[in-house]
């Protein structure tokens, strides 16, 4: 069995159909593609723990990224929680913008950078931070629990060196952009 042509509807195009030989012979097998399996998870993982905190706290991904970065290193530039939290800056931005409209993050001026502000949890974000960590924590128990105990300290060293090795790609693939 090889690949099947079917119609697209619009009579002068036909779409290829992959059948089981070519699935056979393809190169790049997504589902055994490592990057993609990595994304599978993290994408999972995201999807599971956004349910630990958007409906009691009404906050996303990005937001949640920013009060917990804020939480844990008090105060900080938004340029500091886009590289701590590997977000872009303009989403970080929004992120910001909602929470100091919800009273959670105020900001202030850098009086060493006039150019930036500084960013830190109002009493009402810490207050969530602090409520919201055990639940977090509990869930991220209950993941790394799936692990059998003896293989934790590999499956947390390979996780080290793959986003070690991925740092070093992005940033020879950025020299080689410049170049």
């Amino acid at each position: 069995m090889g690949a099947q042509r079917a119609n697209r509807g619009d009579g002068d195009h036909e779409t290829t159909i992959a059948g089981p030989a070519s699935a056979e012979l393809a190169l790049l097998k997504l589902e055994q593609f490592l990057p993609y399996q990595i994304n599978v998870l993290a994408n999972l993982v995201s999807l599971a723990l956004s349910r630990v905190y958007s409906r009691r706290y009404r906050i996303g991904v990005p937001e949640w990224r920013v009060l917990v970065v804020l939480g844990e290193y008090g105060v900080m530039t938004g340029k500091a929680v886009s590289v701590s939290t590997h977000m872009h800056k303009t989403k970080v931005s929004r992120a910001v913008a909602l929470l100091e409209k919800r009273k959670l993050v105020t900001r202030r001026t850098n009086r060493a950078d006039m150019r930036e502000s500084l960013l830190s949890l109002t009493p009402a974000g810490r207050a969530m931070y602090e409520e919201l960590t055990p639940h977090a924590l509990d869930f991220a128990r209950r993941l790394a629990d799936t692990i059998a105990p003896a293989d934790r300290d590999a499956f947390y060293r390979a996780l080290k060196e793959l986003t070690a090795r991925t740092t070093q790609l992005v940033a020879e693939m950025a020299q080689d952009e410049r170049d």
